[in-house]
């Protein structure tokens, strides 16, 4: 596995203080376990999704394969027209089985224990600023394990 080979997609939930929820796109590198981008908004539409994958692979090429559970974001036709035209495998875990999507499961866990279980946000503006934050000092301030 090299690097922009395959990439996991997954979504995390949480909440604003007032109560409305706010949705992370999360997409890691498998291979580096790079977090690629993490897209914070209170509604992500499979739409949303290729147009963030289009951006995405602008910046680092187009993946030979990207691994997904079975979300309504990820079965949209929306997703299926671009993994089809993009020429990407789309690659989907067995229903009820997240361990088979283990990088992005490590990944949110992580990311749940170390900010959104922390941290109370009290607007979407404020959630983007504290999660770019934490992506950045992810991506740098620490090492990852890599496939050898």
């Amino acid at each position: 596995l090299r690097p922009d080979e395959c990439w996991s997609l997954d979504f995390v939930s949480d909440q604003l203080t007032d109560g409305r929820r706010f949705r992370i796109l999360a997409v890691v590198d498998d291979c580096t376990r790079e977090c690629l981008p993490l897209i914070v908004d209170t509604s992500l539409s499979g739409m949303r999704v290729a147009r963030e994958l289009d951006r995405l692979i602008t910046e680092r090429g187009r993946p030979r394969m990207i691994v997904s559970d079975n979300g309504s974001e990820f079965t949209s036709n929306a997703i299926l027209a671009w993994a089809d035209q993009n020429r990407v495998e789309w690659h989907y875990i067995a229903p009820g089985k997240p361990m088979q999507n283990g990088f992005i499961e490590s990944f949110n866990g992580r990311l749940r224990d170390e900010l959104l279980n922390e941290t109370l946000f009290t607007s979407l503006a404020q959630a983007r600023v504290a999660i770019a934050l934490w992506h950045a000092d992810y991506n740098t301030a620490r090492p990852h394990s890599q496939i050898a």
